[in-house]
């Protein structure tokens, strides 16, 4: 089930990605500018936020094993459907189709562990399939150029396609590993299980305080995450590098990141998580900082806390979330709300830091603010436990 959970997690991240090796080609077929392009790239993350809190309740209802594979049908359509773009509109609503097969990849994952791996078991798990989406991403930025363009004599369209059906393949392996029979049983009693109206849910969720600060912090990380995943290889080009080797340097974070959601996450044993959450948060402040310099230690210091932090923030995080829970049946709720909440500041991140560049004529206001985003994070943090302990008071968790 984990390695059925990973794949699909690799085809989110697949095509997350595949867009952005062929902008070149794609915008002058199409005659785009780079905004139009821009906003192209965009459009997943905003129907994303609005549908991802309704996915998670799809998947509360009809259970992880076809959730999951219409999350993968979703995600391969928007992949042909790329391939078929004719025209800027075309090309756009290709791309918001992924906004809603996302989330189903997001919230069913962690819902996943939580079905079928112990509190203790589950930082391991998740830091497995965290690695999935990572490594999706590598792929299909290393292959795309080097590889399938060649092989395709170029056409874009074909690459797209191609990128498609191995997510109508990895979709086919997941209804075939979901079919044992441990795992019918268990969405058979899912589906048994009294029905709540998803307003009540939500409202159970909301009325948390400790909920409303994971979430709150989720759109922390994600405003982080997604500013330097977009424009790390600008900010290290205006610290005086080239091209060539500003990519080379923005490859290191995610290849660190990997490595961290192995190890990190397994750290994150229940009653350590506090901890290890402000430790992640202060290198990722830190890493805010030190990335100013030019290249030497304390540039490879930064690369390293950001890919530490990146790699393993958000799993940790959703953790914590999940610990609150007593139960797992809302997990896909929970999650939902977690990945919505999430993506709000994965929206708001780049776009602040392209807006604050603008205005300032340079990165040092837009990493300013992501210092502070860091120290609020603590801060926040810093409120939990007894967020924690009141809500557990008040509302004792339901027996296993």
């Amino acid at each position: 089930m984990l390695f059925g959970v990973w794949l699909v997690y690799f085809c989110f991240g697949l095509m997350t990605a595949s867009l952005a090796p062929l902008v070149g080609p794609i915008r002058a077929e199409l005659g785009l500018s780079h905004a139009a392009m821009g906003g192209v790239l965009g459009a997943w993350p905003l129907v994303y936020i609005a549908s991802a809190a309704p996915c998670g309740m799809v998947l509360d209802r009809i259970g992880l094993r076809w959730s999951l594979f219409a999350a993968t049908l979703l995600i391969a359509v928007s992949g042909f459907l790329r391939a078929l773009a004719h025209d800027r509109l075309g090309l756009y609503l290709a791309v918001a189709i992924f906004g809603v097969g996302g989330p189903l990849v997001s919230a069913g994952a962690p819902k996943l562990i939580g079905l079928w791996f112990s509190d203790e078991e589950r930082g391991l798990a998740m830091g497995i399939y965290v690695t999935g989406p990572a490594l999706g991403n590598v792929t299909a930025l290393s292959l795309t150029n080097s590889v399938l363009m060649p092989l395709l004599d170029g056409r874009w369209r074909a690459v797209l396609t191609a990128w498609a059906l191995v997510v109508l393949a990895a979709g086919a392996v997941w209804l075939m590993v979901s079919a044992h029979p441990a795992s019918r049983s268990l969405e058979r009693g899912a589906r048994a299980a009294p029905r709540e109206s998803s307003l009540a849910v939500f409202g159970e969720l909301l009325r948390a305080r400790s909920t409303r600060i994971v979430l709150l912090m989720s759109a922390g990380i994600f405003f982080f995450n997604h500013s330097l995943n977009n424009w790390l290889p600008e900010i290290l080009r205006a610290g005086g590098m080239d091209a060539r080797a500003a990519g080379f340097w923005s490859a290191v974070p995610s290849v660190i990141g990997i490595g961290a959601a192995l190890v990190v996450p397994r750290l994150a044993a229940p009653g350590r998580r506090g901890l290890v959450l402000a430790l992640l948060f202060a290198g990722a402040g830190a890493a805010t900082l030190l990335v100013r310099t030019s290249v030497g230690p304390l540039l490879v210091s930064a690369l390293v806390l950001q890919g530490v932090a990146r790699g393993s923030m958000s799993a940790v995080a959703m953790l914590v979330l999940m610990g609150q829970r007593g139960d797992a049946r809302h997990l896909g709720a929970a999650g939902g709300l977690f990945f919505s909440a999430a993506e709000i500041g994965g929206v708001l991140g780049p776009v602040s830091v392209g807006v604050l560049h603008d205005w300032s004529g340079g990165f040092d206001a837009a990493l300013n603010l992501l210092t502070a985003v860091c120290a609020a994070l603590l801060g926040l943090l810093a409120a939990l436990p007894r967020a924690t302990r009141s809500h557990s008071h008040h509302h004792p968790p339901p027996l296993r």
